[in-house]
């Protein structure tokens, strides 16, 4: 098994990105789904969420949260350690094999990067384009994106510790040729013992 690490910032094209690496025959551990499976009825997170927030209503924890960094700090003590024991046992999942397997993690960065990774792969965007594509994409206010991306690692920060980076500020063609290369650089990456 050979595992690389997948991230960046909100509205860089991240998903995209790893449902094309998916495409080519990479496993895709998604944390973000991983994230709204455990807070389902049943999951682990679920009792906690509702206890501090009264929902699990995405759209308002995030309106919450990214305006207080208290809620940001409870909200993550609730969810991370439940997405971490997913991740880690989908990862037992496929030890052993020959696959790679990509960690699709938004806050990799932020998370100081907890997972033995061959490599880091960050897509990357000028902010003014994600914010752009948020807004009239995902009809985001714009205030709520850049409040989001406060929250998250600097550009820079991410870029720092990129070991590949995906150029996403082009078009499609250009985005498809960007995971092409990146796909052969995984596949030149040694696989560990």
């Amino acid at each position: 098994m050979l595992v690389v690490g997948l991230t960046g910032g909100i509205g860089s094209g991240k998903s995209t990105v790893s449902a094309l690496l998916a495409e080519r025959g990479a496993v895709v551990v998604d944390a973000d789904a991983i994230a709204r499976q455990v807070v389902q009825p049943g999951g682990p997170a679920h009792d906690a969420l509702v206890e501090r927030f009264g929902t699990t209503d995405r759209p308002t924890i995030a309106s919450i949260v990214f305006n207080d960094p208290a809620a940001l700090a409870d909200l993550n003590a609730i969810v991370h350690p439940a997405v971490g024991a997913e991740i880690a046992r989908r990862l037992q999942d496929e030890a052993g094999t020959d696959h790679v397997v990509v960690l699709d993690i938004p806050l990799l960065v932020e998370s100081k990067n907890p997972y033995a990774v061959a490599g880091v792969i960050v897509v990357d965007v000028p902010v003014d384009v994600a914010v752009s594509r948020l807004v009239e994409q995902r009809g985001m206010a714009e205030a709520d994106v850049r409040a989001r991306m406060a929250a998250q690692a600097a550009r820079e920060e991410r870029l720092a510790k990129a070991d590949f980076v995906i150029d996403n500020a082009g078009t499609r063609e250009h985005l498809a040729a960007e995971v092409e290369r990146c796909w052969a650089w995984v596949r030149s990456l040694p696989t560990p013992p």
